[in-house]
């Protein structure tokens, strides 16, 4: 387990963004409803929004496009379902909030995914406010905590190593090494995952590896790889917490309006 001592401390970043008009937010969802998790992708090669909204009894997945929006559900298990798990009136305003998310969303790309990833960018260089670049319009002021990342050692093993994402549940990444530098590594030695009960990280080797050749102990790769995969694979980055934060003000939610 990596040493927590070594985690850098939480920053609050502030952004300005143009979020247009909001207008899920003047819809007032069921009050056992108004607590979602929420996020949302934007699928350039499609010109798509997918949408993500998740509470303890299921998800609503909607994807929107310039023909209109497409929904299913998804139950407290994961499982896909054509069925809400919600009361019929309940899942009627939680559609129709979501879809005004999502078409204030789409119409804002692809402007606004770059000014939050611009955004992201200035937070890794140290800078503490971003403020996109617009005709005077109404603006709103997003700010976020970023948690602090795991401080790691660069790879001090022989040769040089990759991450891969690989096929299967729970996030699964692949840890690629070659010996010679400068070389693609190609051979999996270790691989990381998710624990679906703990959510904590969970590390494994490979078999038939030749440590001494690898440069590095078996538990000192192990324990780098599970600081690596903490700080990319879990830890929210910026662009996570601003696109998230960003959905929150478009949907009423951090009752900031």
């Amino acid at each position: 387990m990596p040493d927590e001592t070594l985690r850098l401390p939480n920053s609050i970043f502030q952004a300005v963004f143009d979020l247009g008009d909001k207008r899920a937010a003047k819809i007032t969802l069921p009050l056992a409803l108004r607590e979602p998790e929420i996020f949302a992708e934007w699928q350039d090669d499609e010109n798509l929004v997918s949408l993500y909204v998740g509470y303890d009894e299921g998800q609503l997945h909607l994807d929107l496009d310039a023909s209109g929006a497409t929904h299913h559900f998804h139950g407290a298990g994961g499982e896909p379902s054509e069925n809400s798990p919600w009361r019929d009136l309940d899942t009627a305003v939680l559609l129709e909030w979501s879809t005004a998310l999502a078409s204030n969303f789409f119409e804002r790309m692809p402007e606004l995914m770059e000014d939050i990833e611009e955004a992201a960018a200035w937070h890794e260089e140290g800078y503490p406010l971003y403020v996109c670049e617009t005709e005077p319009t109404q603006l709103d002021l997003i700010e976020v905590e970023i948690e602090g990342e795991i401080l790691t050692l660069p790879w001090l093993g022989s040769g040089g190593v990759s991450q891969d994402h690989v096929d299967g549940d729970n996030h699964p990444i692949a840890l690629l090494w070659n010996p010679v530098d400068g070389a693609a590594p190609d051979r999996t030695i270790a691989r990381a995952w998710l624990d679906p009960v703990t959510g904590e990280p969970v590390t494994s080797a490979e078999q038939d590896v030749d440590w001494s050749a690898v440069g590095l102990e078996r538990d000192e790769v192990l324990s780098w790889l599970e600081g690596i995969y903490l700080n990319h694979h879990i830890t929210p980055d910026a662009e996570i917490e601003l696109v998230h934060a960003v959905l929150e003000r478009m949907g009423g939610l951090d009752r900031e309006q």
